[in-house]
Formats: C-alpha cells, structure tokens, sequence
C-alpha cells in the first residue's frame, strides 16, 4: 500500500482490514464502538456484559474459580483459556492485540499465541505508570506540577521536614502505583497521617503536593511518528459519595467545549502535545492520558498523572463528533503499530479538533456499590438504552451496544458490569452510565439528572443477604482481596 496521508485513507486502509484485532480485558468499555471503524476487531472479556447479544464480543462460557488480583491477571487468565485459544485458532491462529494493562507475562503468552501487542513494552509502560517519573518528565520539558516534593518518609516528623519548601501542612500524598482513591492521602495533620502511616512509610519514594483548591480534568492523546494528537478537555467527577467509596475515587467524566476557560483548554493542550514529544523521546509511542489540575484560584493548569493507555475516558473520547467527522483517537495507535508507512498532517488536525464546534456534549457516570454490605445479586438491569420519564423513574427502552444509540439527554446508554450471581461488596463496579449534556453544574456538583439517574439505577439492582458465615467469608475474601480493584 500508499503512504497514507489522509484522513480518508486511514478510513479506507481500516475499513479493509483482514489480519484480526482484539482488544482483551475484563470488559470492553474502555473501546466501545471502535469494532464500527476497524475491520476483523474483536473483543475478548471475562465479563459478558451484553449476555451474548454482542457478536463481536467473545467471552468464554466456563469460568474457572479464581481471585483475581489485577486486571493483568484476567488478561492472563484470558489467553490461557482452551476456548479463547480455539477462538484464535479459528480465526487464524495471528493478529493484533491491544489491552487496557498487560505486564511481562502477558507478552510471554502472546509471543506463543502468535499475537503482537499493539503497546510498547510492559516494562517501559510500568516506567512511564510510575507517579514520580511523571513528574520527572514533566519537569524536563516544562510541564509543571502541582508544587511538591519526591521524598522517602519515615514519620511524621520526617514529613513535616521534608514538605517544609511547600510552606503548608495541608498536603496530598500519593505512591508511585496505584488507582486514585486507593494511594492518594489527604494529611493536614498528625491523626490524618496515621490513618495512613503504613501505606506512606512503605513506599520507596511518595510524591508529597501542597493541597490546592483545584478541579480535575483529563485529557487523551496519542503520540505517533508524525506527531502527538491531542483530544478534548474533559471535566472529571471524583469523589462523589452517591458513585464511589473512595474520597479521591475516578468516578466519571464530562466532554463539552465549554470545559474551563479557553485559556486553561488552550494551555491543557499544548501540555499535552510537549508531553507527548518527550514520551517519544523516552521511547513510548501510541495512546495515553493526562490528568491535568486546573488552580480555581489562579487558572494555573499542573500535571496531575500520566495513564500510559487508554482509560476509562477513552469511551466518550472515541465517540464525540470530531472522531466521527475524522476518526477515533485509538485509530491513530493501531495506526503506529501498524507497519504501514503514514505521513498524516498532524498540527492540521489538533486545529480543527480545537475548534469548540468539533466537541459535542457527552457524560458518563461510573456506578459503585458504596455501602459496606456484602451480598449476592437477584436482580441487576440488562445493558442498553434506558429512557427516564418526567418524574424521574427510568425504563429499559431497547438493546444496543453504542453510547450514539442515546438519542436525547431523556435517554441513556448503561453498561451493566456486576451481574445476577455475582457478590456486591463495597467499592464493586455496578456499570457505568453515558448520556448526551452535562450531569455536573458549573460549581463542579451533580445535577438532579445525574441523581435521579443514579438512583434509577441502582434501583434496578437486588441482591440477596448472605446467611452462612461461610459463604460471607469468601464473599468477604473477594472483596478485599481478589476483587477489589479497578476493571475500568
């Protein structure tokens, strides 16, 4: 083939795709939708979300008793699978493979499946995933942080000496690894440190911030030969008690071109682009997110983390109008992964992404099990589109597998997550909620909407008590240990 230079050939060379793709994770919600613009894509998940209505969905029908740790463990759990393996072997034994997180072992099995992973490698993904090598970066090429300090601690004695530069004691502290809501701590004050002491002083080197009066944001990119791409702004929800357990928890994200000043959008932007030239250089390349703090006091804009992969954002980032009126965002990493030769005009691009008409109104709601409880589900509602009525109340209306297929802002996109027999412990993803408009008002809280969507929700979900103290016990077990963390 052509060098591809254009936005049509990227279309065209996807649209005839014949070597399969598959994205393997726990579910497919990170990349909803991309099976319409990629030839031969597959999913391959451990959560069959849509109960087998979705054909390019394959989840395997015997599930082994495991406890699962991380996400990389489905992954790997997934492709030692007989009847994954059969999957692949019936559709040619090759292809490409993409996952949310992989690690070492992961691309051991791959190399023996005849699968190449559309990432670079594990190794220099942990690298670049690590919190205080974000800031090093960072750093390097002029993208500021919050003010901080990187520092071993051993005390709080130790911590008030070190922070001393911040001039404050109101601070955040947060692990190299880890989810938000799980490592970040929140310490203004000796008690506060000791809810905390053993997860802080464990670590080899903690990130300590002076705490600001900020609003997360987040935005997705892309780094290629050509250049970075740059997405949209989006606002983030974190936090919000109806959603997660978690204070500091990811719980959401709104997209709409009114996100924060121009300004702040402006300088998000051309962050991210600088960011993304020295992951390049750094030898990372393809798909990533930033996390930005945007100061209500003074606008100023902080890196907050890199996720060197695509996230829970990817959903409405791949779905706004401007990917429809050129293409996703992740086309531009199968792109680099490829081996097919482009040169595409990539500050054209950025232009005509920032153009507020490019961004159209989209929000999602990450639904959390937020009770200390523990229980087995009866009942949980079926994924698709759900209408709400002038009361409030909500109604299943029709099946679909695509967020497009919510029509109004009276309508929503649901993707059911924890199903009838799964355990529902505090901190378990029930499923997540994506609708056209706003579900925060502009002081950052939820809407009525975005509460009575909640609530409709969870109340399509029933779940029976647990009366063996035995079966508490692994419910329990799953919880804290095999269950317990981010599939998002």
């Amino acid at each position: 083939m052509s060098t591809i230079k254009s936005i049509s050939d990227i279309r065209r060379y996807f649209h005839n795709n014949k070597e399969p793709v598959y994205f393997i994770s726990a579910t497919n919600f990170n990349l909803l939708g991309i099976g319409d613009w990629v030839g031969n894509f597959r999913h391959i998940n451990y959560i069959d979300c849509f109960d087998g209505k979705q054909k390019n969905v394959f989840v395997p029908k015997e599930k082994f008793p495991r406890d699962f740790e991380s996400i990389e463990d489905i992954n790997n759990y997934l492709l030692e699978h007989k009847e994954v393996i059969d999957y692949l072997q019936s559709r040619g034994g090759t292809g490409t493979a993409a996952f949310l997180m992989f690690d070492e072992h992961t691309e051991e099995i791959c190399e023996q499946l005849g699968l190449k992973i559309a990432f670079p490698p594990a190794k220099l993904r942990s690298r670049m995933d690590n919190k205080i090598e974000t800031v090093r970066i960072g750093n390097k090429v002029g993208v500021p942080s919050v003010p901080n300090v990187l520092a071993k601690v051993d005390s709080y004695e130790h911590l008030t000496e070190v922070s001393k530069p911040l001039n404050t004691t109101d601070l955040v502290i947060q692990s190299a690894y880890g989810d938000s809501g799980h490592t970040t701590f929140f310490v203004s004050n000796e008690d506060e440190y000791y809810k905390y002491a053993e997860e802080i002083e464990a670590e080899p080197e903690v990130k300590i911030m002076k705490r600001i009066n900020c609003r997360g944001s987040a935005i997705e990119a892309c780094t290629t030969r050509c250049g970075t791409v740059v997405g949209p702004l989006m606002t983030e929800l974190v936090g919000f008690k109806a959603l997660t357990p978690y204070k500091g928890g990811w719980c959401g994200n709104e997209m709409f071109s009114g996100a924060f000043s121009q300004e702040v959008r402006d300088k998000a932007r051309e962050y991210t682009f600088q960011y993304g030239e020295a992951l390049r250089e750094e030898g990372y390349r393809g798909y990533f997110e930033l996390d930005f703090l945007i100061d209500q006091d003074t606008e100023e804009v902080f890196l907050g983390e890199l996720n060197p992969r695509v996230t829970g954002a990817s959903s409405l980032t791949n779905v706004a109008a401007f990917a429809h009126s050129d293409v996703p965002l992740f086309l531009f990493h199968l792109l680099e992964f490829s081996g097919e030769d482009f040169d595409v005009d990539i500050e054209e691009l950025n232009e005509r992404w920032s153009h507020p008409e490019s961004i159209d109104s989209w929000s999602q709601l990450v639904i959390k099990h937020t009770d200390e409880s523990v229980d087995l589900l009866t009942k949980a509602p079926e994924s698709g589109v759900w209408k709400m009525a002038g009361d409030g109340s909500i109604s299943y209306d029709h099946y679909s597998y695509h967020p497009h297929a919510a029509e109004s802002e009276q309508e929503a996109f649901f993707m059911r997550i924890s199903g009838v027999g799964d355990f529902r412990y505090e901190g378990a993803d029930l499923g997540i909620l994506i609708t056209r408009g706003r579900l925060m008002d502009d002081d950052f809280q939820l809407t009525p909407r975005a509460k009575a969507w909640i609530d409709g929700i969870r109340g399509q979900f029933s779940g029976q008590a647990l009366q063996d103290p035995a079966v508490e016990a692994v419910a329990v077990n799953h919880a804290i240990g095999g269950g317990n963390f981010k599939i998002l």
